[in-house]
């Protein structure tokens, strides 16, 4: 027991060493507060060429965030086993999807990478017992960079992406924003990106604007409430709100949640940052935890 405790204080220790490698010491910008933890409801990937409320509400919150790199989990990418963690100093942009507009593909997000971060990010969940690796090749996809392409569009904070395990429980992805919550003191901004209401078979695709469906704005509302009680911990028993399985069919979408919850500080306000629904029932609410 001393022997493993011992090595948990030297990975953090090296852990936290090398973040101050990558984004120099102290915090955000010279005792600020800490950066951000946000939960952005990223929708289709149809919004990376919208101009509407929903990127403009994106690109407020990017402006007054305080932040010198981002850690994101995305709901596009789970893996069986290890946690991976994107390691290129620029990682590539995956487009994700088909049958759109051919200008959604001609689209870049050219942020740089942040080796050292990476390897700070698998130290620290491995010193928490979660095995993890650095993984070189693989890049960003639809849902890290088309809320970045609106929050950042200058692309020059570096981007690093961590996935979540296969078949993990809203208390595993939390346990992973609890172990990586101490980046948001060194400038770190936090970052889940998924939906609150995803299901894409009743999505109404013809109409953005379509009314939103009472089984949809039930489940919204369930998630809401438990944010503005600070309720994170009866947040993960999402299978007891209204029409859940209805919400989510698959829980992918949801477990990004679960790591910006994780990652929150007594001292967090909850921000909005967007509410309402596209398409009648995909929920964009999308909120911070700011200190």
């Amino acid at each position: 027991m001393g022997d493993e405790l011992d090595r948990r204080v030297v990975l953090q220790g090296a852990a936290a060493a090398g973040v101050v490698g990558v984004l120099g010491a102290g915090g955000p910008g010279g005792g600020q507060a800490a950066s951000p933890a946000v939960f952005i409801s990223h929708g289709s990937p149809m919004v990376a060429l919208d101009s509407d409320a929903y990127p403009q509400a994106l690109r407020r919150f990017g402006d007054g965030a305080p932040a010198r790199a981002l850690v994101v989990v995305s709901a596009h990418w789970e893996t069986p086993g290890e946690v991976r963690v994107t390691a290129s100093a620029q990682p590539p942009l995956i487009h994700d999807f088909y049958g759109f507009p051919e200008p959604l593909y001609r689209l870049r997000y050219g942020a740089p990478g942040a080796p050292s971060l990476a390897e700070d990010v698998v130290a620290r969940l491995k010193a928490g017992g979660l095995p993890a690796v650095a993984d070189a090749e693989r890049g960003l996809d639809h849902g890290a960079w088309v809320p970045l392409l609106h929050a950042f569009p200058q692309a020059k904070l570096p981007v690093v992406q961590v996935s979540m395990p296969l078949g993990a429980n809203p208390a595993d992805i939390a346990r992973m924003g609890e172990l990586l919550r101490p980046l948001r003191a060194q400038g770190v901004l936090l970052m889940g990106s998924g939906g609150i209401v995803h299901n894409l078979r009743r999505l109404n695709f013809h109409e953005k604007a379509a009314s939103v469906e009472p089984w949809a704005a039930a489940f919204d509302a369930w998630i809401a409430q438990k944010l503005a009680a600070r309720d994170f911990t009866g947040a993960q028993a999402w299978l007891d709100a209204p029409n859940a399985r209805l919400a989510h069919p698959r829980a992918e979408h949801l477990m990004p949640l679960y790591f910006v919850l994780g990652a929150a500080l007594p001292e967090d306000r909850l921000t909005p940052v967007f509410e309402g629904f596209h398409h009648g029932t995909l929920s964009m609410r999308s909120f911070a935890l700011c200190a």
